[in-house]
């Protein structure tokens, strides 16, 4: 409901009111907190604080606030700009199904077919529960690819959010941190080494 209010307040004034921003950027970054302790990453032991507020949790998400943003892209790029984002993310962290038919072959609905729902983040933290199972240890590698994975993911929620008219690029940015480019949604994983072992 803030994205509809500040995309009204957008075309008509060419601002994000502050508030309805700094609380949309708050709510990102509280599930940035939330999907860094679970299944979307398993970065962390720490449980995350209950708070819209920057903290010192390991795992952290900004926005810069834009002065101006553009009228007319309010219109278009959180649907028609950022469907191509939409359709890699739905192999990344998006559900699949497979179907295997099974039963008497006679479309009986109820006797064919085994799914399976996931995706390919969703894989690669089952992997890593794995290897911190019986390792004590985060593979690095794995753990770069899965962070570049929720930052694609979360650049693509803040355009489409409209809080930034920059079109998000299309990489991971794998490492510890992500590039710093002016204006740009940032996220990471906190001070160097409190990553993964």
């Amino acid at each position: 409901m803030t994205t509809i209010t500040a995309g009204f307040a957008i075309l008509f004034t060419g601002r994000y009111p502050r508030a309805l921003f700094d609380f949309g950027v708050g709510v990102l970054r509280w599930t940035w907190r939330v999907a860094f302790y679970t299944y979307s990453a398993l970065g962390t032991d720490r449980y995350p604080p209950f708070g819209l507020h920057r903290t010192d949790y390991p795992a952290d998400f900004d926005v810069e606030y834009p002065e101006r943003l553009s009228r007319g892209l309010v219109l278009i790029k959180w649907w028609l700009l950022a469907i191509p984002h939409y359709i890699v993310l739905a192999v990344l962290v998006g559900g699949w199904s497979v179907g295997v038919a099974t039963g008497d072959g006679n479309d009986n609905p109820a006797g064919n077919g085994s799914w399976a729902f996931g995706s390919l983040l969703g894989v690669l933290v089952f992997f890593a529960a794995v290897a911190v199972l019986f390792t004590g240890t985060y593979p690095r590698g794995l753990f770069d690819f899965v962070m570049g994975i929720d930052r694609w993911l979360f650049r693509v929620w803040a355009y489409a959010a409209l809080m930034r008219d920059e079109y998000p690029p299309f990489r991971f940015d794998q490492g510890p941190r992500e590039p710093v480019e002016p204006s740009t949604v940032t996220s990471s994983t906190g001070p160097a080494g409190t990553g993964p072992a």
